[in-house]
């Protein structure tokens, strides 16, 4: 897996403050059997990674299919309405203050 070495060092040396995880559709399952996106693997911890995308020293690499910004506004659409925001220009933002990264393909 792409950067998975560098993931762990950091996991390692930063466990209070790096967390990641992966979801990768060919090789995992989600808890209905079905294959694992991205959006799967998030809405099982949207509350958390919400709280998190509120403080200002969270960032937020997305790597993979373009498709998989879809899935990234499938996840944080309602919770984003349910605190009174929109996804979308919620995202924007965090892209104009450098912590919303994307590189899809």
């Amino acid at each position: 897996l792409l950067y998975d070495d560098e993931h762990t060092e950091y996991k390692t040396k930063y466990p209070d403050q790096f967390r990641f995880d992966y979801a990768v559709s060919r090789e995992q399952k989600n808890a209905a059997g079905q294959k694992m996106y991205i959006q799967t693997k998030m809405a099982e911890y949207t509350e958390d990674l919400w709280q998190l995308m509120q403080k200002p020293n969270t960032h937020i690499f997305m790597c993979g299919l373009k498709g998989m910004e879809s899935g990234m506004e499938e996840c944080f659409s309602p919770i984003a309405t349910k605190n009174g925001l929109d996804w979308k220009e919620f995202a924007k933002g965090m892209k104009k203050e450098g912590r919303y990264h994307v590189e899809v393909y």
